[in-house]
């Protein structure tokens, strides 16, 4: 496993493009973008203000970059760097921003969550879809990008609506089985939303597309339950990770548990490999350095860090959650499968790393901290 070097970011603003071929980074209010290969810069945009959301549309050739406090959204293309278009909401504000399947629309949240908008870069045509609700994930689209979930608050009562993304009309309606709906998730093959409950509660539930309840699932009770979810790109299996630091494995038949894996503060596993990062500070010496370097090159007072393998067993730093304080640092926060589904990475408790995704490759693993981004390169023996 071997690693990049570390490069800025800012608000955890990084992601790969669909094709694999591109990095971009958000630095305040300028975008990066990186050849994924070489990591070198290949474009660079400036915003009018610091980003808070940063997207790739799905044919990698448009960026989305949000400004929620200003209400604005700017779009940058990388065939025509000169391009650029802007959506100013006004007065009604913006909470969120993101891009339909086919990369040509715009969904925009106002505050208060009174409505969704839909931007058309093609025609500049606008839809609203009303009664959206304010949740952990609340909208996501088909892997073939024709139908959208939506979840509304109605009358104090959690509701899906299925949106069909040629048009923008409703499909179908029904109620959700949930106390206080948390997100909701397509497979990728399309056939089954998986949604779940707020954190009081541990409750996943499975739909069909006619809003048929297929099954449910529930570990255990009267403790803190789910939360993250994600499934494997294949659609047979669906991760939950739960505030008890474990993570449940369910399987596309009868959906129900077929393993779950612990996070040991102890890693005594002779298989496993450990890496640690180490942090170097430079030794500023007046007989190394001249004058000259120390007013010029502010690099040789940053940090540098890498990571270096650790003898096992291995211990593992645990920082204990404050109970007075909400929403605590424990349980499973980030799940991703890589492409091929061998390999499963997940993020537990307070771990500096706050997200973390894969390449479409499936062979580099992208670790993402408050301040810096660095690339896992992950090269696994091939199965006799």
């Amino acid at each position: 496993m071997n690693f990049s070097e570390v490069f800025k970011q800012s608000n955890q603003l990084c992601k790969v493009s669909p094709d694999g071929k591109y990095l971009a980074t958000c630095v305040q209010y300028r975008l990066v973008v990186r050849d994924f290969n070489s990591l070198q810069i290949v474009h660079l945009y400036t915003c009018l203000d610091q980003v808070m959301h940063m997207e790739w549309s799905s044919d990698s050739l448009f960026i989305l970059c949000a400004m929620y406090k200003r209400g604005l959204v700017q779009v940058w293309s990388l065939e025509q760097p000169d391009w650029h278009c802007k959506i100013d909401e006004g007065s009604i504000g913006l909470v969120s921003s993101r891009w339909s399947p086919d990369g040509r629309h715009v969904l925009n949240t106002t505050e208060f969550n009174l409505r969704v908008t839909v931007w058309s870069l093609c025609t500049k045509a606008v839809s609203y879809i009303k009664y959206p609700k304010a949740c952990q994930k609340g909208v996501d689209f088909t892997a073939d990008g024709r139908y959208m979930a939506l979840a509304e608050r109605r009358e104090c009562k959690d509701y899906i609506s299925v949106f069909v993304c040629d048009d923008w009309h409703l499909l179908r309606h029904f109620e959700s089985e949930t106390q206080d709906l948390a997100g909701l998730e397509w497979s990728p093959n399309c056939c089954v939303l998986a949604v779940w409950d707020n954190c009081l509660e541990y409750k996943i539930l499975l739909y069909s597309l006619d809003g048929r309840l297929l099954s449910s699932y529930s570990a255990y009770e009267w403790s803190l339950g789910i939360k993250s979810v994600t499934w494997s790109p294949s659609s047979q299996f669906l991760a939950v990770g739960s505030y008890d630091e474990k993570v449940r494995i369910l399987n596309h038949i009868t959906w129900k548990k077929i393993t779950e894996f612990e996070h040991p503060t102890t890693i005594i596993n002779t298989k496993a490999v450990v890496f640690k990062e180490v942090e170097k500070r430079p030794v500023v010496g007046s007989e190394d350095l001249s004058i000259h370097q120390l007013t010029v090159d502010n690099s040789l007072f940053s940090t540098q860090s890498k990571y270096e393998i650790t003898q096992l067993p291995a211990q593992v730093p645990v920082i204990k959650p404050d109970p007075d304080r909400a929403n605590p640092k424990i349980g499973i926060s980030a799940l991703a499968f890589s492409a091929d589904n061998r390999f499963l990475a997940t993020k537990n408790g307070s771990f500096q790393v706050q997200s973390l995704f894969w390449h479409c490759s499936g062979s580099s693993l992208v670790l993402l901290s408050k301040e810096h981004i660095c690339l896992c390169y992950v090269e696994a023996e091939e199965e006799k």
